[in-house]
């Protein structure tokens, strides 16, 4: 290499750092958690709009039946990750978890090819990946929180959840281009794939961690975690921190649910084809990713360092209090898909990145197992039961303006809890 090849990399080098607000020897990190997170949620995404057509194809009334299967799922995958964490070393966890989530992926391909209108596969799978998608993405951003320390975590986790809207954005456009010629059947099989793909990501990772990671999580990155099966929802149990970051992860699960719902009784009355619903589904993520992706990149981390977590964690609430006032006037269409395009490139990019940031002071266990347990028992158990009390309003009121009225409620306390939050984690991490 020449001294002028050697300085226009530095350059570049820089150049690249400055875009992504990292340090010269964080951008490694921050670009290897970016495909990490892409190739998790383009295998994700490839199969949420035929997930989502199962489930109207299953009736909307029943629903609540598929949110209440992946819940008591919930329950009982949880615990077998438990027992994973007391014999595989930290280091392990994570490729373990994903090896044996490919081999699941490929086994229901297996299935679809030899029965693709088989009813019972479909439910199974629709449950199975909603259980799969909150796990995977979980156990990612525990090795996130592992990796970086407080004050870098509001610089770079806006950008590395970019990687997860790139993701969530090429995700459709695979499975729109590919579904005619493969099949359902050969995008699980694609999906499983990238999965596996991620693990070279995870590998990258953990080197870096070794040579720039707090030397306590070098040295126990060899080691399980180790406690009881059951111990992140102990840990969970004894923590009133923990135990609002529940109340925040509830909130935001029926905010969703109730949303979900009017998403999906206004899409079967608006496009009766089931070709075209699962366009609408494709345009909606299409459209929420690409406004994600700018936020995340340009606009996550500036504001997490100007205004604290607070503002990640509060803005988006109090957007979608207005979002459903606007539905209880109007619950037509083209006013919810604005409410649900706005919820969701909130979440993604300003309320994930800022939940995730609350677990980096945290202890390993904590990272690794509560975390796990509120990211999936209580988000799911929030979905069941918002399901049903979104059933149980629209049967009986006589139109859906009640459902809306209580979801101003319900995202009135949740900007409030998000608000406790951010604020206890900035001020622990502003006292060192």
């Amino acid at each position: 290499m020449t001294p002028f090849e050697g300085a226009g990399e530095r350059r570049t080098r820089t150049g690249l750092a400055r875009l992504f607000a990292a340090e010269a020897e964080e951008l490694g990190a921050v670009i290897a958690g970016f495909l990490l997170f892409f190739l998790l949620f383009a295998g994700y995404f490839m199969l949420r709009p035929v997930r989502e057509t199962m489930g109207i194809a299953g009736g909307v009334d029943n629903l609540q039946w598929l949110f209440l299967g992946t819940f008591l799922a919930t329950l009982v995958v949880v615990p077998l990750y438990g027992w994973a964490s007391r014999v595989v070393p930290r280091r392990r966890l994570l490729p373990v978890t994903y090896g044996v989530s490919a081999l699941i992926l490929v086994g229901f391909a297996t299935s679809m090819a030899a029965n693709p209108d088989d009813p019972w596969v479909a439910r199974a799978f629709y449950i199975w990946i909603s259980v799969f998608n909150l796990f995977a993405i979980s156990i990612a951003w525990s090795l996130m929180a592992d990796l970086f320390r407080p004050e870098q975590s509001k610089r770079l986790f806006g950008q590395i959840a970019a990687g997860a809207s790139l993701g969530g954005l090429a995700g459709p456009i695979i499975s729109g281009t590919l579904v005619a010629s493969v099949g359902n059947a050969g995008l699980l099989a694609i999906s499983a794939v990238l999965l596996l793909a991620t693990l070279g990501c995870v590998r990258w990772l953990q080197r870096w961690r070794d040579v720039h990671g707090p030397a306590q999580t070098q040295e126990d990155a060899g080691r399980p975690i180790g406690g009881g099966i059951l111990s992140g929802l102990t840990l969970v149990i004894r923590s009133p921190f923990l135990l609002g970051i529940c109340l925040f992860v509830i909130l935001l699960a029926t905010v969703s649910t109730f949303l979900y719902f009017e998403q999906a009784r206004l899409v079967e009355e608006s496009f009766p084809d089931r070709t075209r619903q699962t366009q609408v589904f494709a345009g909606i993520d299409t459209l929420v990713q690409s406004l994600t992706i700018l936020i995340q990149i340009f606009f996550t981390g500036r504001l997490a360092r100007r205004l604290g977590v607070v503002a990640l964690l509060t803005a988006v609430p109090l957007a979608t209090m207005g979002g459903f006032a606007a539905l209880a006037v109007a619950a037509t269409f083209p006013v919810l898909a604005v409410v649900m395009v706005l919820r969701r490139v909130g979440e993604y990019a300003l309320v994930r990145p800022g939940r995730e940031m609350l677990f980096v002071p945290l202890d390993q266990e904590t990272k690794y197992k509560a975390k796990n347990v509120i990211d999936t028992v209580i988000y799911r158990g929030g979905d069941a039961v918002s399901a049903w009390a979104k059933a149980g309003i629209d049967a009986f009121a006589a139109s859906p303006v009640a459902a809306a009225v209580a979801g101003v409620g319900v995202a009135g306390l949740w900007a409030a809890t998000g608000y406790a939050l951010g604020r206890r984690h900035d001020r622990q991490v502003a006292g060192g």
